[in-house]
């Protein structure tokens, strides 16, 4: 069996990631290792896509600390994957305020047009619908981030419609 046909999230870390890892915990006095965990995590995910429980044991193992440590940061920030996504991940706030200025409605448009519900893929793998708690832009509700880097504001129902049809041209066209 190729290493390509094992799934990510089962093959062990490459030597590249363990040489990373050890880089980030060099810039911490030597008794907090542990404080290198979110740029860990973030080696993990660039390297496998998604943070696993298997993942995460590595993690601690490497840093010292218990596994449950790591799995509170792991859950507790929209940036690291828990599961395989899409190639655009888009987390919509749905905190009060950006509800009461129309991001839930947002999100519930974003689910018809994608025919997904919140938290699922689409089945091309193009597209994975996330909530996120506060994305920190209230007043340019409704907001979004797109792949934890972009953030869109004032997102119309037109503009939601712009952006989807727009990552679709763009990942059709890379395709070709």
């Amino acid at each position: 069996m190729s290493n390509a046909s094992i799934p990510a999230a089962s093959r062990p870390l490459s030597a590249a990631a363990a040489e990373r890892f050890a880089r980030e915990v060099a810039k911490y006095p030597a008794d907090q290792a542990q404080s290198a965990v979110m740029a860990c995590l973030a080696i993990v995910q660039q390297e496998q896509g998604y943070v696993s429980l298997e993942s995460e044991k590595v993690v601690a193992d490497f840093l010292g600390m218990p596994q449950i440590a790591v799995h509170e940061v792991t859950t507790f920030y929209n940036m690291y994957n828990q599961h395989p996504v899409g190639k655009f991940k888009l987390n919509v706030c749905t905190n009060l305020p950006c509800q009461l200025r129309d991001g839930a409605r947002a999100l519930a448009h974003l689910e018809k047009k994608l025919g997904i519900h919140m938290g699922d893929t689409t089945p091309d793998g193009l597209f994975t619908l996330q909530q996120s708690e506060c994305l920190g832009a209230c007043a340019d509700s409704p907001v979004m981030l797109v792949n934890d880097r972009t953030m869109c504001s004032f997102m119309s129902e037109d503009k939601l419609d712009q952006l989807i049809d727009g990552l679709r041209s763009a990942s059709a066209g890379g395709a070709a």
